[in-house]
C-alpha cells in the first residue's frame, strides 16, 4: 500500500485512522524510524512480561503430563503405510 501524506508546518505527519488500525497503532504507541533509501516507520511491539511468564509456566505444566513416547523397534513399521493411517 502506498499513501501520499503531506508534511505539516512543524514537520508533523498525520497517519490516517484506517492506516493506524491496519497496523494496530494506538495513541501513545511508539514507532521505530529507519532511514535508508527512504524513511520506514515500524511499530514497536511491547509485551507483558508477567503474562508471558504465566503462559510459559502453564505450558511447562501441561507438557510435564505428556507420557514418554515409545520409539518403534527397527523394522516394526516396515509394513505400515501412511495412506492406511488416514483412511478412517
Amino acid at each position: 500500500m502506498t499513501l501520499k501524506l503531506r508534511i505539516g508546518r512543524k514537520g508533523y505527519i498525520i497517519l490516517p485512522k484506517a492506516l493506524r488500525e491496519m497496523v494496530g497503532l494506538d495513541e501513545g504507541d511508539e514507532v521505530l524510524v529507519e532511514v535508508g533509501d527512504g524513511i520506514t516507520l515500524k511499530p514497536v511491539r511491547r509485551f507483558n512480561k508477567e503474562k508471558l511468564k504465566a503462559a510459559l509456566k502453564d505450558h511447562l505444566n501441561r507438557i510435564k503430563n505428556v507420557p514418554d513416547l515409545i520409539e518403534p523397534e527397527p523394522g516394526e513399521l516396515a509394513k505400515v503405510f501412511l495412506e492406511v493411517e488416514f483412511e478412517s
